[in-house]
């Protein structure tokens, strides 16, 4: 029996070991966009504030790859939802995720998983490639908000309006920012 233990131990610690890790990195990246949420500019005319939380789904999607980043986002949403100040300015609560903006915080977690799948497939390797995976994420998410944002306030034309076109810029910006702090991102999650 003595010789089986150390076997038996070695065989599992790697696993619990790895489940802990990927633990740690799913509560990591949900808290880093928690902290950019607070990074909070709002704009009197659209419910929809200026955050950093779309450069962190866009770099915690690559980083942690689809399903840690997926779940990352998720547990994000759940925290938030739950009570915890995470979304934009401190807000919470289910009606954050039922409010204007929750089409966006929805699409979080599918641009997640899509652009860490993309990343799994090599898309996220060098500057000119993982400029894919950080536009198609970034297109997810105004899908999502701007449908979502619509139902709201009754009309697509005001969705697009105001939760699209006053952030094509900023969203620009965000977009090659987390290209370029990818492979940190990487060296971070390594």
């Amino acid at each position: 029996m003595t010789t089986l233990a150390p076997t038996i131990y070695t065989r599992t610690f790697p696993r619990a070991a790895g489940w802990l890790r990927d633990l740690v990195l799913i509560l990591l990246g949900a808290f880093f966009i928690a902290a950019l949420a607070q990074v909070e500019i709002p704009l009197p005319f659209t419910p929809v504030p200026i955050t950093g939380q779309t450069f962190g789904v866009l770099l915690v999607g690559a980083a942690l790859g689809s399903k840690r980043g997926a779940l990352s986002l998720a547990s994000y949403l759940a925290m938030g939802s739950a009570g915890l100040p995470f979304f934009a300015g401190g807000a919470h609560g289910w009606n954050i995720v039922i409010g204007a903006t929750g089409g966006y915080l929805i699409g979080f977690v599918i641009a997640a998983y899509v652009i860490g799948l993309l990343a799994e497939r090599g898309l996220e390797r060098s500057l000119r490639t993982s400029i894919l995976p950080f536009l198609i994420g970034t297109v997810i998410i105004y899908v999502c908000g701007v449908l979502w944002l619509s139902v709201v306030l009754g009309s697509l034309g005001r969705a697009v309006a105001a939760g699209l076109v006053p952030f094509l810029i900023g969203d620009a910006i965000k977009l090659v920012a987390a290209a370029l702090l990818l492979p940190a991102a990487w060296k971070g999650v390594q």
